[in-house]
């Protein structure tokens, strides 16, 4: 694990890889997956959003990205618009209203009933909904995820959580997050692994593929810069790209929408180079 933790925080060494390898095969000669159904966390362009949501996703569908996760602004989730009409903006575009970040209140009702209106397949957590970085604190929590998935699921929507780096901390020798996934049902509780980070705190996503199989159908694909601990554009960080989007299967990856919170220029910019480098591999 340490070899392969300290491959990860090379920076720059992808990008050498990826000149030299214009395509990749998984076992078995099938072709490296990921550039098709581009999806994208709304939170990259929060600000634009936040002035003009339809225009917004006007300029994003000409990306080609067909995949959208909504996050909270101050509009609301749906920036503004009606659920329904969110979701019907999304599909006169060409793109599916896929998932939205959510937080886990008194609120929660309201949530469910926007999230069918909207047609969404999955409602993500985006926060630890009570503070206490505690073992005790963590099966709570996975106690109210088990039951929140239960609810979801019963609407025909997929309930599940989005992690960040604190999550990787231990309490008494146990692992937070691992605590999370030992006390969450996998048929109630679809975990949306945010790799940046995963790889910022110090671990590899692919021991947790591997430790947990199958638990991770929905991706946050986010390079992240190891010195400044932020994201950054694609090829430019600590995340191996190449080699991650090697393990969908393992994972159970259904979807992964790209999120990049820091900008060298501005996020326009910054999704075009990214939408470039995952079409070059």
């Amino acid at each position: 694990m340490n070899s392969r933790r300290e491959f990860l925080l090379r920076s720059g060494a992808l990008a050498v890889g990826t000149a030299l390898m214009p395509s990749f095969t998984f076992a078995g000669g099938k072709k490296l997956k990921g550039t098709s159904n581009i999806g994208v966390q709304l939170y990259t362009f929060r600000k634009a959003m936040g002035e003009d949501a339809v225009g917004t996703l006007k300029k994003i569908a000409a990306l080609g990205i067909k995949e959208i996760e909504s996050a909270g602004s101050n509009k609301g989730y749906y920036y503004g618009l009606k659920p329904k009409e969110m979701q019907q903006v999304c599909k006169d575009l060409g793109m599916t209203l896929r998932s939205g970040h959510i937080a886990l209140n008194d609120k929660w009702e309201q949530t469910l009933d926007d999230a069918a209106e909207a047609g969404q397949e999955y409602l993500i957590c985006s926060s630890m909904p009570s503070k206490g970085q505690s073992v005790d604190n963590y099966k709570k929590v996975a106690a109210s995820f088990n039951k929140a998935g239960e609810e979801s699921k019963k609407r025909g929507i997929k309930f599940g959580y989005h992690n960040h780096d604190y999550e990787f901390e231990s309490d008494n020798g146990h692992v937070l997050y691992d605590v999370l996934m030992d006390n969450t049902q996998a048929d109630l509780v679809h975990m949306e692994l945010d790799l940046g980070w995963v790889v910022a705190s110090g671990n590899d996503p692919m021991v947790y593929f591997a430790k947990y199989p199958g638990r991770f159908p929905l991706w946050h694909l986010k390079d992240m810069d190891m010195a400044k601990h932020e994201s950054t554009e694609f090829g430019k960080g600590g995340l191996d790209i190449v080699d991650i989007l090697k393990h969908q299967k393992e994972s159970g990856l259904k979807y992964y929408f790209v999120e990049q919170e820091e900008y060298t220029n501005d996020p326009w910019d910054s999704m075009k180079e990214n939408i470039a480098y995952l079409k070059r591999i």
